[in-house]
């Protein structure tokens, strides 16, 4: 009986606090997606490995994140840019200018302008998001819906971990 106590002691118990541990971090601090396509590109590439903090505070997002989101309409995570707060008239135009609140907005990390164009009212409770690779990214300018509610946002995407060669924080 001695023996069983001293591997439940040594092995079974660590173990254990270890997947609670670990079930608790992802579950309330932090996760990592595999991103599957190109609609982020240049930012980030098909593939990258991306460290995620999750949002408890929809205050703090701010037009620019990039943010990890579910879409019911697709029925699968997404990462795409935040371009619209509740409340914000959004205004894609024929040159890929994007103008919130008829001003239009410095997006210095869209390469691949294009795609769809229009006007889009952010209702309350609820965010727009596009890719940066506009012309080939399938986002809210697409979609049924093309709003998603605060209860759907997951995190916040924080650091590239993988490739190793292009590890860093992202802009």
């Amino acid at each position: 009986m001695n023996l069983m106590k001293k591997i439940f002691q040594d092995w079974i118990l660590p173990i254990v606090a270890a997947i609670i541990i670990a079930f608790v971090i992802n579950k309330l601090i932090f996760f990592n997606v595999t991103v599957p396509t190109g609609s982020m590109l240049p930012t980030i590439n098909l593939n990258d490995k991306i460290l995620v903090t999750r949002v408890h505070d929809r205050n703090n997002l701010k037009r620019g994140d990039i943010i990890v989101f579910h879409s019911d309409e697709l029925g699968e995570d997404l990462i795409k840019r935040l371009i619209g707060l509740p409340n914000d008239e959004v205004e894609i135009k024929e040159d890929g200018s994007v103008y919130i609140n008829k001003k239009k907005i410095n997006e210095s990390y869209v390469v691949y302008p294009g795609g769809k164009t229009g006007k889009f009212k952010v209702p309350e409770g609820s965010y727009f998001f596009m890719g940066d690779n506009r012309i080939n990214s399938l986002d809210a300018r697409y979609w049924q819906k093309p709003f998603i509610p605060a209860k759907d946002i997951m995190g916040k995407a924080r650091i590239r971990i993988s490739p190793l060669s292009k590890f860093g924080k992202l802009k």
